[in-house]
C-alpha cells in the first residue's frame, strides 16, 4: 500500500510539474498543437527513462514558470531587450542544485526554447541563449566556490555576444558595442540571480548542493560538530577517519565524495546521549559494558541510531544526512553482544533478530560505502599487525560478511565498484597504519674504543 500511495504520489507531482511547463510555454503565446505535444513528451521522457521523482520534476518546472514569468515582465513591463533575460540561470541553477549534467543541459534547451516560444522571439536567439546555457552549465560543474559563480555568468555573457557576432556579422564599433553590452549585462545577470536566490532554491526544495556541504563540514562553525569534539572526541576522530577512507573510495568510482565525507561526519551523532558506552570514547575508564547485562548493552548500542536521527532532526540537518545517520548499520548483527549472549546462561531464549540494528538498508551508493568504511575502520583496529597483506585479507572479509549478509542488497553498488572500494580501504588504512621501523638505543661512545 505505501508503494502505491508514493507511485501516486509520484505521478501527481509529476502531472503538476508537466502542468507547469506547459503553463510556462502559454504564458503569453497562442495555442499550437506541436509544441505542447513535444514538451509533454520530453517531460515523460525524463520521467520514465531519468527516473525523475515526481518532486524534483515539480521544481524543474517551477523554475522553468519564474524564468518565463521574468522574462514576460521584463518585456512587458519595460524597455529592456530580450538579450537582457537571464535564461541560462535556470541550467546553471539545475546544475548545482541538482548535480546532474544531462539533466542541467537538458534544461538549458527546454528553457531557452520554451522563452523563445512564449514571448515570440527569433529562432536566433532560442541558439544564442542555449549556447550559452551550455558554457554556464558546463563551469558549473562540482562548483564550489561564489565567485567561480560570476565567472560563470561572465562566460555566458562571452559566449552569446560571440554567437551573436556568428549570426550577425558587424565591423561597426558602435554596432559592436550596442550588441555586445546587453549579452554581457545579461551574463552578469545571471551569476548574480543564481548567487542571490541559491540558497531561496536550496531551502525551498530541500537539496544539498556542494555549497551547504562545505557549511556543514565547517566544524568550527556547525555546533553538532562542536558538541561531538568536546563530549565524544573519539567518536570525532573516528568520524573523521572515516570520512578521509570513504571519501577517498566514493571519488574512485564516481560518486559525490564530499556527501560522503560529510555524511561520515554526521553518521555517529547519537552517541552524543551516551559516549562514554562507546569504546572510542572510554580514554580514562573502564569499559562500561563490563557491568551490563548484554541484553541491555544491545539496547545502548542500538539506540545511538535513533538518538541520531532524533538530535539530528533537533538540529535540522537536511534528509540526505539523516540517510547516514540512520541506514549506516543497515540490518547488520551486533556480533559481540550477540556472541556473549549465546555464551551466558540463557543462550536457549537468545533471538538473532533482537541483535540486529532496525534499518534500513543503506539506500544509496554514498550511505553503503559509509556502512562499509565503518565497519573496516573498526576491525582494523583490532588487528595485532598492521602490515597492508593483513589490511587487505580483513578489508575483503569484512566486506564480503556484509555482501553475503545482504546489507548492499539496495545500493546498486556493482562487483567491479566493490572491488575498487576494497582496494582504496586498503590503500588507504595502509597509509594511516603504516609500519615503522625501530630505531637502536642510544649506545653510549666510551674513551679508547
Amino acid at each position: 500500500m505505501a508503494n502505491i500511495t508514493s507511485k501516486t504520489r509520484d505521478r501527481v507531482t509529476i502531472a503538476a510539474g508537466i502542468f507547469l511547463i506547459l503553463l510556462a510555454y502559454c504564458y503569453t503565446a497562442g495555442f499550437s498543437l506541436v509544441i505542447p505535444l513535444v514538451l509533454v513528451f520530453y517531460a515523460w521522457h525524463l520521467a520514465i527513462f531519468r527516473q525523475i521523482d515526481g518532486r524534483r520534476f515539480l521544481h524543474l518546472g517551477f523554475l522553468l514558470t519564474l524564468m518565463v514569468s521574468l522574462g514576460h515582465g521584463m518585456m512587458e513591463y519595460s524597455r529592456f531587450s530580450p538579450y537582457f533575460i537571464p535564461v541560462a540561470s535556470v541550467g546553471m541553477l539545475t546544475m548545482i542544485l541538482f548535480n546532474d549534467l544531462q539533466l542541467a543541459f537538458s534544461m538549458s534547451f527546454v528553457s531557452s526554447a520554451v522563452l523563445s516560444l512564449a514571448l515570440g522571439l527569433s529562432l536566433d536567439y532560442c541558439m544564442i541563449a542555449f549556447v550559452g546555457g551550455l558554457a554556464g552549465v558546463y563551469v558549473m560543474r562540482d562548483v564550489r566556490t561564489r565567485g567561480k559563480i560570476l565567472l560563470a555568468g561572465l562566460l555566458v555573457g562571452l559566449v552569446q555576444a560571440f554567437g551573436y557576432f556568428l549570426e550577425y556579422p558587424s565591423f561597426s564599433i558602435d554596432l559592436v558595442v550596442d550588441a555586445l553590452r546587453p549579452w554581457l549585462i545579461s551574463g552578469l545577470l545571471t551569476g548574480a540571480i543564481v548567487l542571490a536566490t541559491l540558497k531561496i532554491f536550496e531551502t525551498l526544495f530541500g537539496e544539498l548542493t556542494h555549497f551547504s556541504l562545505l557549511e556543514l563540514s565547517d566544524s568550527l562553525a556547525q555546533p553538532l560538530l562542536k558538541r561531538m569534539a568536546f563530549e565524544a572526541p573519539g567518536t570525532y576522530h573516528h568520524s573523521l577517519i572515516l570520512s578521509n577512507i570513504a571519501g577517498a573510495a566514493a571519488d574512485a568510482i564516481g560518486i559525490n565524495a564530499l556527501l560522503v565525507r560529510v555524511g561520515s561526519y554526521y553518521h555517529d551523532v547519537g552517541k552524543l546521549v551516551k559516549p562514554i558506552y562507546f569504546t572510542e570514547n572510554q580514554m580514562m575508564v573502564d569499559n562500561k559494558h563490563d557491568e551490563l547485562e548484554p541484553s541491555m548493552s544491545r539496547l545502548v548500542i542500538l539506540n545511538h541510531v535513533k538518538e541520531g536521527v532524533e538530535i539530528a532532526r533537533e538540529y535540522k540537518l537536511n534528509p540526505k544526512i539523516i540517510d547516514f545517520i540512520e541506514q549506516h548499520h543497515g540490518t547488520s548483527l551486533i556480533h559481540y553482544f550477540y556472541q556473549k549472549a549465546l555464551a551466558g546462561d540463557d543462550a536457549e531464549f537468545v533471538n538473532e533478530e533482537n541483535y540486529r540494528y532496525p534499518g534500513p538498508k543503506p539506500q544509496t551508493k554514498e550511505v553503503a560505502i559509509v556502512m562499509l568504511a565503518d565497519a573496516v575502520e573498526g576491525a582494523t583496529r583490532s588487528l595485532d599487525e598492521h602490515t597492508p597483506t593483513r589490511i587487505s585479507e580483513l578489508v575483503r572479509k569484512v566486506v564480503n560478511n556484509k555482501f553475503i549478509d545482504g546489507q548492499l542488497d539496495e545500493c546498486n553498488l556493482t562487483l567491479r565498484e566493490i572491488d575498487t572500494i576494497c582496494r582504496v580501504f586498503t590503500r588507504e588504512l595502509s597509509a594511516m597504519y603504516h609500519v615503522r621501523i625501530k630505531y637502536p638505543a642510544a649506545v653510549k661512545k666510551t674513551n679508547g674504543h
